[in-house]
């Protein structure tokens, strides 16, 4: 091949013969993003798309143009698009996938990156299903196992389910920076209930039930559920989506069943399920039958169908409770569901406290740090602590000798650290405008004073 040769060149002339031409377009654009072009990349790949508003290969090419220059709204408005359709293909559930793991909606990229490697294998990301937790392997050559390229229902891997370790949690409300609202709505719901057992016999209510907690991430929902346990001095189950989901069919119902089981067996217990969107997706919106299965087994559950969930508390959280089945919020189910608000100012200045607590510090003005730090999550007022401690331990170790952290430090790391949760309220409150059926969302309107 000629050593000058362009292919570049080489397609915008054939282009500039054929303009309507959308392969030859689509090719130029594949091979700018190849090399890193990406502004070019991006025009290409929308005068392409101008051409053929349905062509599924050239969306997903601009998505993953977008992706790469970290427009992540665009991108996913294109590849949400596409997931909901019943013939997605595998590279938009992997593209969805990595939005949602950008957002720390980590259930979503779990089950999304699984719905698109069971597709199209060849996507899988050793790397990337590290990142996400994925640690089990599939032996795909076990063709004893495998009929018509399904998994034989019904079978079990030889491995034994992991035990979920019990907690008997030591923090309380007391340790929980603000929340007061919810702490209260909590109290009542499952603290109450648990002290004056003997009151609500008599009524004939159950203790127990479910709370359903949803807010932007970083908010403080699982460090409220294990002060819950602490409370009530109540053992605490942590559930992650991983402890669950399993790539065997049928697997994932009897892990649901067995972690439920655990928890009856050890009442009083709060049962915490952390991004349970993951678990309990609207029906709707399923491709394949083994999601509602695992759905159905949830709602049995909760239910308690065949077992007594007396003295039994469920509390979930999620980051997109739009995307849950409604048939959670029915009476018994998560039928109390709490909007996780970003800390106030009282609340941001007590995490601070909190964070600060056990470490070398002058006297540091928490109001005026959190009246700084408006729009900050918890997890965002702890990332900037650890940004002042590591600037004032490299100061410590050039001085050989500790150096307390001061007003000034935190101010700075609050100026290098940038809320991370403007892009959830975005989506939140078009939710809450355009889809609040029955009202559950006015809470975030209430949030915006609308």
């Amino acid at each position: 091949m000629n050593a000058d040769f362009d292919p570049i060149s080489s397609l915008i002339s054939a282009i500039e013969q054929s303009p309507n031409n959308v392969p030859l377009r689509q090719s130029l654009a594949e091979l700018f993003l190849s090399r890193g072009q990406l502004e070019e990349a991006e025009t290409t790949f929308r005068k392409a798309l101008a051409l053929d508003t349905g062509n599924q290969e050239v969306k997903l090419g601009l998505a993953r143009c977008y992706l790469q220059q970290s427009k992540d709204s665009h991108a996913l408005v294109i590849v949400e698009a596409m997931i909901k359709q019943s013939n997605a293909p595998a590279m938009a559930h992997l593209l969805y996938s990595r939005l949602m793991w950008r957002t720390g909606d980590v259930g979503r990229a779990v089950a999304n990156y699984k719905a698109a490697i069971e597709e199209e294998p060849d996507l899988a990301d050793e790397e990337y299903a590290e990142r996400l937790g994925i640690t089990a392997e599939v032996d795909y050559e076990s063709e004893s196992e495998i009929v018509d390229g399904q998994m034989r229902a019904g079978w079990n891997p030889p491995e034994d389910s992991p035990e979920i370790e019990i907690e008997r949690p030591d923090s309380a409300f007391k340790d929980v920076g603000g929340m007061e609202t919810v702490k209260e709505e909590i109290r009542l719901k499952i603290i109450y209930p648990l002290e004056h057992a003997e009151m609500y016999a008599a009524y004939g209510k159950k203790v127990g039930g479910g709370i359903l907690m949803y807010g932007p991430p970083g908010c403080g929902k699982t460090h409220l559920a294990r002060a819950t346990a602490g409370e009530i001095k109540a053992n605490f189950l942590n559930i992650g989506i991983s402890d669950v989901l399993d790539m065997w069919i049928g697997n994932s119902e009897r892990n649901l069943h067995d972690l439920f089981e655990s928890a009856r067996r050890n009442k009083p217990c709060v049962l915490f399920f952390d991004e349970v969107d993951a678990l309990g997706s609207r029906r709707s919106d399923m491709q394949k039958s083994g999601g509602r299965h695992l759905i159905n087994q949830f709602l049995s559950e909760l239910d308690g169908v065949e077992s007594n969930n007396d003295g039994l508390l469920v509390l979930a959280a999620t980051n997109a409770p739009w995307h849950m089945d409604p048939a959670f919020r029915r009476p018994g189910r998560f039928d109390r569901i709490l909007f996780i608000p970003p800390p106030d100012k009282e609340a941001r200045a007590e995490i601070l406290r909190l964070e600060c607590r056990k470490k070398p510090v002058a006297d540091l003005d928490y109001d005026y740090l959190a009246k700084l730090s408006e729009g900050y999550s918890g997890a965002d007022i702890k990332a900037v602590v650890d940004l002042a401690v590591e600037s004032k331990l490299q100061e410590a170790m050039k001085a050989g000798e500790l150096k307390p952290l001061a007003t000034k430090d935190l101010k700075a790391a609050i100026k290098k650290h940038r809320p991370t949760i403007k892009e959830w309220f975005s989506t939140a409150k078009n939710h809450a405008m355009y889809a609040n059926e029955g009202g559950i969302y006015d809470d975030i309107l209430k949030h915006f004073k609308m």
